[in-house]
């Protein structure tokens, strides 16, 4: 039988007395997770994944209403993909959570010691962020990924998951606070937030020395308020606007079957290739084009690209800065290498960038010059996931240049601490 798991009712304005509560509620959690061995939460964590696995039936009927609910409303196929759960993809996060228990603990892992001529001796050690506030659209894997790791690092969440996903979310939380406490994670340590009012996510951002980081995951709107109103330190990306070049030397087999899989495996999630780009000299162009276009995806292209099959139409000049997460690709033939650099830094979200060649000086200069936080030779882009990473599950991927980049997972969600040892040093 699932737990129902308790809320505190929503008050009508005073959102940040809301949050307010929510977050003293998960700093204690946090103190007490922060107590927690290592044996104890990966026991939690599996314990979590169990109840999962015997709460399917009623996860994936909250997940139908959600579905029915975002038909009716006109969602696109790209959403209604990443809100969809089904046995196979439930078993998935089970499976991932089960991944991050069998993990190592990041906490407590010294980073680096000196010895002081004064005798003074430093560490450097992992530590939780503390309280973390995740904002999120339309996935509810989000919700017990963001959850996890979280917990994992010794952090107390909040999350405030998208109204499309909103029965799906609690059929998951349940779940996965009746098994952890079972295993004697508090209840607090994992919150979702009771209410889907826009005021709530207002007083989120605002709650300054209450939480200690926002991670938000969703559309270029969510990520863009979030960062422009926030008070609290914000770890997110915006686009993923994701690039795969194929040059002169590659081999035409790989770069159509990376091709096709990079854009067509799923379309709707970040790791998706938005646009190709070619080399004038690569004999294959209209292969893989061709390839792309027979698996369903419209495909728009600069002058060049359009020669190489008149099923491409002209791309306009936002074509090449929009992430379309649906089966649409840009394609531009370039000239050459330095072309295809210059394009990616114009026009990349600094997501992930692929290069498909057979020439090692090509790719050296592709994996140092491209500023991306993650650059590929001769894979998919669609392996951006922390999953694949090896690291379990992630939180998101990180664009910025600060503290975590690229997937984040446990040790994106630590931060450190210098402790100091002494035998009674006065500093003259």
């Amino acid at each position: 039988m699932t737990q129902q798991t308790t809320t505190k009712p929503a008050p009508t304005t005073d959102y940040t007395a809301l949050i307010s509560s929510l977050a003293k509620d998960a700093r204690a959690a946090q103190m007490r997770l922060a107590r927690m061995s290592d044996i104890e939460k990966a026991a939690a964590l599996r314990s979590a994944a169990h109840a999962l696995r015997a709460q399917k039936a009623d996860i994936l009927a909250a997940n139908e209403k959600d579905m029915a609910a975002g038909r009716e409303s006109g969602l696109t196929d790209a959403l209604l993909d990443r809100l969809k759960l089904d046995e196979d993809r439930l078993e998935g996060i089970a499976s991932a959570v089960e991944a991050v228990a069998g993990l190592p603990d990041p906490v407590g892992e010294v980073l680096s010691t000196d010895k002081r001529p004064n005798g003074l001796e430093l560490s450097r050690v992992r530590v939780p962020v503390g309280v973390i506030g995740i904002i999120y659209e339309s996935r509810p894997n989000v919700t017990i990924d963001a959850a996890v790791l979280c917990v994992r690092a010794g952090n107390a969440a909040i999350l405030r998951g998208g109204s499309e996903a909103v029965h799906s979310n609690r059929a998951l939380h349940a779940a996965l606070a009746e098994g952890m406490a079972e295993k004697g994670v508090p209840e607090a340590a994992v919150q979702l937030m009771p209410t889907q009012e826009r005021e709530a996510v207002g007083a989120m951002l605002k709650a300054s020395g209450e939480i200690d980081m926002i991670v938000p995951r969703g559309g270029k709107g969510l990520v863009e308020r979030v960062q422009n109103d926030a008070r609290v330190p914000v770890l997110a990306h915006l686009d993923g606007i994701c690039h795969t070049y194929i040059d002169a030397s590659a081999d035409p087999e790989m770069a159509r079957e990376v091709a096709v899989n990079a854009k067509m495996r799923r379309t709707g999630i970040c790791g998706a290739m938005e646009t190709l780009l070619i080399d004038s000299d690569f004999a294959n162009g209209e292969e893989v084009v061709s390839a792309i276009l027979d698996a369903g995806c419209e495909v728009v292209g600069n002058e060049a690209a359009q020669a190489l099959d008149s099923r491409i139409s002209a791309a306009q000049a936002s074509d090449w800065d929009t992430e379309y997460l649906e089966p649409k690709l840009s394609v531009a033939v370039v000239g050459g290498l330095d072309d295809a650099l210059e394009h990616i830094a114009r026009h990349s979200s600094g997501h992930t960038d692929v290069v498909i060649s057979s020439d090692d000086k090509v790719t050296e200069r592709f994996l140092n010059e491209v500023d991306s936080a993650i650059v590929m030779v001769n894979a998919s882009s669609q392996f951006a996931d922390g999953g694949e990473f090896g690291l379990g599950a992630e939180i998101g991927i990180a664009t910025g240049r600060l503290h975590a980049r690229g997937p984040v997972a446990l040790e994106g969600l630590t931060t450190y601490k210098w402790q100091v040892r002494g035998t009674g040093q006065t500093r003259p």
